[in-house]
């Protein structure tokens, strides 16, 4: 009685999603302790479990990334305004969210500096130093950093005025290899997504309205979160020689013929972490996929007034250490506050050990995502805890697949469009026939925007959902973050 006690005092202080889904988010990344609100206004802070998190995403991603024969590096946070005004269409683009310095200690600055919101500009003014010959081609480089974006509407990890990301920048000698780079960071994301963080994504591209500033491409994975909102997860950019001319960046070719090269980027931010929060989430707090959660395996010893259970449980804290990230807690709280606790946390398996199951030579096993308690041989721990992980993996991914899918509805008239966004949270699918006007429109209307044109394309019917003229594209709507 009192482990039930203590338990639901703990989880009672989180709203539950059903009640308050905005509300419940904050509650658990305040409660599970990711994060605390900084003086700066629209500033977080990221604490220590929230930042290890990031950590894991950082390091996976980041071999990742080096398989595939990219380098890192890193570039100035300062950006001459003359510098970020070469590209039109790109400065435009980020005008209304660019943060400015205007002195330095007491002087005045004779030329305004912005503090990046994303780095193009300064590669390409590096670009243009180091490439001389196609003997320099390709560059694949990806720099780990922080932005700062001066949004009016902040929410933590969602969107906040400085943020940390990834910004791949590649530039190579034709219009083909800068194509199949774009394709293949789009496809790394989408792996990343689906393999490490069992979060199912949409792959797509953006229309013309949703393009990054200065693309002539946008690739999208798009994610379906639990109440039903679309998240951007990662996108990559195709910039064709646009950049390049711009910058007067140039190279001698085979033929010894001096032509402009061609150039990508792709990002991906801690927004990833609010996607998992919003994907795997419950009303007891966090879920965390295995391969991103800083504690994999908690071991808690039960009865620890018993003889040889602290030392038991020790001695098995030490054994799975070895095999994954784990921790062991030998505080004074009761067992149940420690279950939910970790619960809170989001640990995806939590082993138990108390006498009687030492004297039969056993523990038991909790699964985070399902609740199931499995009874493990203490023989066996080295081989049944990898196989716990995995099936934590999979069960998360099936059951955010199956949501995806309960909640993706189908449109083929104006009507059905905006009844199904006004009583039905989630994806449609619905034919457009490519005007800017009609997606307008749409946003008016019904409250949609475009996620993106998937590259697995389906023909629903042969006319514009919106305006009744023929159909160029299916596109998958929804209200988004």
């Amino acid at each position: 009685m009192v482990i039930k006690m203590a338990k639901e005092k703990l989880v009672k202080e989180i709203t539950s999603m059903d009640e308050d889904f905005a509300k419940w988010y904050t509650d658990v990344v305040s409660k599970a302790e990711l994060m605390d609100y900084s003086s700066v206004k629209g500033c977080m802070i990221i604490r220590p479990y929230g930042y290890a998190i990031w950590e894991n995403i950082q390091k996976i991603m980041d071999g990742m990334f080096k398989e595939t024969g990219h380098e890192n590096v890193y570039m100035p946070m300062f950006i001459p305004e003359g510098l970020l005004q070469k590209e039109k269409d790109h400065v435009e683009g980020f005008a209304p969210e660019v943060a400015w310095v205007t002195h330095g200690g007491n002087e005045k600055l004779e030329e305004r500096l912005c503090v990046r919101p994303t780095s193009e500009t300064l590669f390409c003014d590096h670009y243009k130093n180091v490439i001389e010959s196609y003997r320099d081609l390709p560059k694949l480089y990806n720099q780990w950093c922080s932005v700062v974006r001066w949004e009016k509407t902040t929410r933590p990890f969602l969107r906040s005025r400085e943020f940390l990301w990834q910004e791949g920048h590649t530039i190579h000698a034709t219009a083909e290899e800068a194509q199949a780079e774009t394709i293949k960071m789009l496809n790394i994301y989408a792996e990343f997504a689906e393999k490490y963080l069992a979060m199912p994504v949409i792959k797509g591209i953006k229309t013309e309205k949703e393009r990054f500033a200065g693309a002539e491409s946008t690739y999208t994975i798009e994610a379906l979160m639990h109440d039903g909102k679309a998240l951007q997860s990662g996108t990559s950019h195709y910039f064709g020689d646009g950049f390049a001319k711009a910058f007067g960046i140039q190279y001698t070719d085979k033929d010894n013929k001096l032509v402009h090269p061609f150039q990508t980027s792709w990002g991906t931010t801690t927004r990833l972490i609010g996607a998992v929060i919003m994907t795997h989430g419950d009303d007891s707090g966090l879920v965390l996929p295995p391969a991103i959660a800083p504690i994999q395996l908690v071991v808690i010893p039960i009865a620890t007034h018993k003889p040889g259970v602290t030392e038991k449980a020790t001695e098995i804290y030490n054994r799975v250490n070895k095999i994954c990230r784990a921790k062991i807690d030998l505080g004074e709280q009761s067992p149940g506050w420690k279950f939910a606790e970790y619960e809170m946390k989001g640990v995806p398996l939590r082993l138990e050990i108390g006498p009687r199951d030492i004297e039969n030579n056993c523990c038991v096993i909790a699964r985070r995502d399902n609740g199931e308690k499995i009874t493990v041989s203490l023989n066996d721990l080295e081989t049944k805890i990898p196989e716990l992980l995995q099936a934590v993996r999979d069960g998360l991914f099936e059951k955010a697949a199956n949501r995806r899918d309960s909640m993706t509805y189908t449109a083929k008239n104006l009507d059905e469009i905006i009844d199904i966004a006004n009583n039905k949270p989630g994806f449609i699918k619905a034919m457009w026939c490519g005007e800017r006007e009609c997606e307008d429109m749409l946003k008016e209307k019904a409250g949609i925007t475009s996620r993106c044109i998937p590259l697995q394309t389906e023909e629903l019917t042969d006319t514009c959902v919106c305006c009744g003229k023929k159909a160029k594209h299916m596109l998958y709507w929804g209200k988004a973050y």
